[in-house]
């Protein structure tokens, strides 16, 4: 009692807990956590890595077969596949829908599947392209060129093709004009 009589009647020595308002805190937590995940979905990126193409030397049967590259020719009416340089494997034209890719990636599997038979593991692979192409058309080639979906015991994967892309200008496309007069030919 001498101690209440000491201090009075005020509240002055009884101390209080203090209370924590964290309700504008949350408020903030709530907005803040979905707009980063949501953030964080579109800020994924994706890289590829490109080489340039090696310049090759003016006397190609001095290559070896190891050396040989596969070559893509893109233009506008078509996708020729060389392999190795110089020799045309398949000329395919594009259809009323764009380029044909399933066709492309049979070749390319094809090629792949001969190359395994005869112990070679060749993952360079060169798109030479025309200068008007489409990026979206040349993303779709890298992405057919690098690997394709294949199943293996009951689970889709993606098989290797050729995984290692350079970029490079098309050859100029010189195609003869043959007419009635040059082949000798009256009418």
């Amino acid at each position: 009692m001498a101690r209440r009589a000491k201090f009075g009647r005020g509240s002055r020595g009884i101390k209080k807990d203090a209370e924590l308002d964290i309700t504008s805190f949350m408020n903030l937590m709530i907005v803040l956590v979905p707009v980063l995940l949501m953030m964080m979905v579109f800020s994924r990126i994706t890289v590829l890595e490109l080489a340039l193409p090696q310049l090759g030397e003016a006397n190609e049967q001095n290559i070896d077969v190891k050396d040989q590259r596969l070559e893509l020719v893109v233009r506008a009416d078509n996708i020729a596949v060389y392999y190795p340089q110089g020799y045309l494997v398949k000329e395919l034209a594009v259809t009323e829908q764009g380029y044909d890719y399933p066709a492309l990636q049979m070749v390319l599997r094809q090629i792949k599947q001969t190359l395994i038979n005869k112990n070679i593991d060749k993952k360079v692979a060169t798109l030479l392209l025309e200068e008007n192409i489409p990026y979206q058309v040349i993303v779709a080639l890298m992405d057919t060129t690098r690997s394709y979906q294949d199943v293996l015991i009951a689970s889709v994967v993606d098989a290797e093709l050729f995984p290692e892309i350079s970029l490079g200008d098309a050859p100029i496309d010189i195609a003869p004009v043959a007419s009635n007069e040059s082949l000798g030919i009256a009418k």
